[in-house]
């Protein structure tokens, strides 16, 4: 049996909001239905800043791995504007 077959994957994502711009960044292990719930108003801190668009993820297959580079994205300066910078063009066109 192949060990991939269930292999469960976790993402970290950046969502960048239509309406104001703003950025926010989660972790989850089902993208699809995290941002659907995000623009559903599910979530009670991203609701007033519908709809959002992704505009990054990353995988892992690690949960630990996952929530610990969510935390270096959310609580780490340096860490995010590196992922700025990488994602300057992005940020420019996506709104």
């Amino acid at each position: 049996m192949d060990p991939s077959h269930n292999l469960r994957m976790f993402y970290v994502y950046v969502l960048k909001s239509k309406k104001d711009g703003g950025l926010y960044i989660g972790c989850t292990n089902d993208l699809k239905k995290r941002i659907e719930g995000h623009n559903a108003g599910k979530s009670s801190y991203t609701k007033k800043y519908i709809p959002w668009q992704l505009i990054y993820y990353e995988a892992f297959i690690s949960k630990e791995d996952a929530y610990s580079r969510e935390h270096a994205l959310k609580y780490n300066a340096q860490g995010l504007r590196r992922l700025k910078e990488r994602l300057r063009y992005t940020l420019a066109q996506v709104m």
